[in-house]
């Protein structure tokens, strides 16, 4: 049997930012607010994290931090994809020697790929390190899907253990989980999709919400792994208006705008985000005072 990474739900952590950098003590109490709140691992440097705009120093020395940090209470998960593999492989390694638990690798994007070439991309870096894998299929983002022969076929190598899927297809997380069997852990991408994705076999999420709400994201994964299927739907719908409002711009502006008007000072975007329109501020404003978050 292939290894589970974590069951529930993982948090895609911001990366607080301050005028010299990372704001590594707000960090800090980021990590053991959601380790304290039930959130069940750590996804760190992701797409919410603005991995993108990290130079390669930075973006190891979070990773290194956050394994220190976290000290073992729950799984951490690096974010270390990107769209050239030899680069892939160097912050793979480097995840590897600070000591994250599994890596969560994203397909090659801009360049983009075939589907062979995802293969044998995904394949190269497996062969690399020894940590468990989880792929991350955004082709909302990269322009590139993984095609579910294509998940089979990586499904066949020893540490790529599972997918984020965040394709959006329900249809296509239906076919991966019926080529790849129970051996093969499927997450969700999206958090409007945790439920009806666990009811296909899924594990729980890789969530945004639970930057904002982790008890309660926590819970939606929970009791569905549990068989309470009818009350993780009812939180699941309970929380889709915030769930909505955390998308209404691309990810992590609102999540990040969110936290900020929370009072949990979060810091700015990199460049090319930027603040939110005034509408959809207001908008999330008004979400978040509906849900009592402020």
């Amino acid at each position: 049997m292939k290894q589970t990474v974590f069951t529930g739900a993982a948090v895609a952590i911001v990366t607080p930012f301050n005028e010299s950098g990372v704001d590594f003590e707000k960090f800090g109490e980021l990590i053991d607010y959601q380790i304290e709140n039930g959130t069940d691992a750590i996804v760190v440097c992701g797409t919410t994290g603005e991995s993108a705009t990290m130079p390669d120093e930075e973006h190891i020395s979070v990773i290194k931090y956050c394994v220190q940090r976290v000290a073992g209470r729950v799984p951490v998960i690096a974010g270390a994809g990107t769209n050239d593999t030899p680069h892939c492989i160097r912050l793979s390694k480097a995840a590897e020697e600070c000591g994250a638990d599994a890596l969560l690798l994203v397909t090659p994007y801009y360049n983009k790929t075939t589907q062979k070439g995802l293969v044998k991309h995904f394949t190269m870096v497996a062969n690399s390190v020894n940590l468990p894998i989880i792929l991350y299929s955004v082709p909302s983002r990269t322009g590139v899907n993984i095609a579910p022969q294509t998940v089979k076929k990586l499904s066949e190598v020893e540490n790529i253990v599972g997918i984020k899927e965040a394709s959006g297809n329900i249809s296509q997380v239906a076919k991966i989980a019926e080529l790849c069997g129970d051996d093969f852990t499927i997450y969700s991408g999206n958090d409007d999709q945790i439920v009806p994705i666990m009811s296909l076999g899924g594990k729980g999420v890789i969530s945004v919400l639970s930057n904002v709400v982790p008890a309660q994201t926590h819970d939606i994964a929970a009791k569905y792994l549990a068989g309470d299927t009818r009350g993780a739907l009812s939180l699941q719908l309970e929380y889709l208006e915030l769930i909505d409002a955390l998308f209404c711009e691309v990810n992590p502006i609102p999540v990040k705008t969110a936290l900020n008007m929370m009072g949990q000072n979060v810091g700015s975007l990199r460049m090319p985000l930027c603040e939110m329109t005034e509408e959809n501020e207001k908008k999330l404003r008004n979400v978040l005072k509906k849900y009592k978050l402020i």
